[in-house]
């Protein structure tokens, strides 16, 4: 049975990936906080960014197939961490699966970006996942696999909580009209991953919803949904202009079976199920 080693194993996505691998495979996880994984206590480990020698440690001891990072933490130390990790891993067997972002294109909201385009970031978000990219694939080469992912949802995702919370404080939600995007539930990226895996598919992959809305037309469907009105939606125009600005991974390949792709129609209707 492969071992699989999830970094950051008690966030939202890392909770996803813990119950759709622990079937069939030998699950690690580590957290950073007191909020501990759903994962017995000898396969789980305390670990912040900047306690890298723990991490060997832990790479040595259990020896895993894969290792999951969905990380967060201040860039800087991000970076030196993926870095001595990437050292760690290259003379091993193991492979990484590394979560990016949509970030490293907001240098360019001109168009919705595949996986072959050249990354331009201006944020320091951004910059930060180019250049944690770039050291990973100089390091490890086709080892490791980048995941770009959008905006995630889930039952208990952050986004979710707080539309529900504003809906219950009769609080207004800030929306952009102008700025189309597309978005990936926690489960379905889970899924996503462990096909790659299974598969053993390389490259960069471009993860989320085959359609796009507007940000404002995503919060209108939930909204309206959740029996609220539409007047509790701040409209705003991104970038204070009315241009229309592209925040879109798009996908260029064809290794990801239809089954697990997903529509913001399909997002919306698990949300409210």
């Amino acid at each position: 049975m492969e071992k699989v080693l999830i970094l950051g194993g008690s966030g939202l996505v890392g909770r996803a990936l813990i119950n759709e691998f622990k079937g069939g495979y030998e699950v690690y996880g580590t957290y950073s906080t007191t909020s501990m994984t759903s994962l017995p206590d000898d396969k789980q480990f305390q670990l912040d960014v900047q306690e890298i020698n723990k991490l060997k440690e832990i790479i040595s001891s259990i020896q895993p197939n894969i290792v999951i990072s969905c990380l967060r933490g201040e860039f800087d130390q991000q970076l030196k961490f993926h870095k001595e990790m990437a050292e760690e891993l290259r003379n091993t067997n193991s492979r990484l699966y590394y979560f990016s972002t949509t970030n490293v294109f907001d240098g360019d909201f001109s168009k919705p970006h595949i996986e072959i385009d050249v990354p331009i970031a201006e944020s320091d978000y951004g910059n930060f996942k180019i250049d944690c990219e770039n050291m990973l694939k100089d390091i490890l080469a086709d080892t490791v696999i980048i995941l770009r992912i959008p905006a995630i949802w889930g039952k208990d995702s952050p986004r979710w909580n707080m539309i529900k919370e504003n809906i219950k404080n009769a609080k207004g939600v800030d929306v952009y009209s102008n700025l189309v995007c597309n978005n990936l539930l926690d489960v379905q990226l889970a899924r996503q991953l462990r096909f790659i895996i299974e598969n053993k598919l390389k490259g960069i992959f471009h993860l989320g919803s085959v359609d796009t809305m507007t940000q404002s037309q995503f919060f209108e469907q939930v909204i309206t949904k959740l029996g609220s009105g539409r007047d509790m939606l701040k409209y705003n125009y991104y970038q204070d202009g009315s241009n229309t600005y592209y925040f879109v991974l798009k996908s260029t390949r064809d290794d990801i079976p239809e089954s697990l792709k997903s529509t913001n129609k399909d997002i919306i209707s698990y949300l409210l199920g």
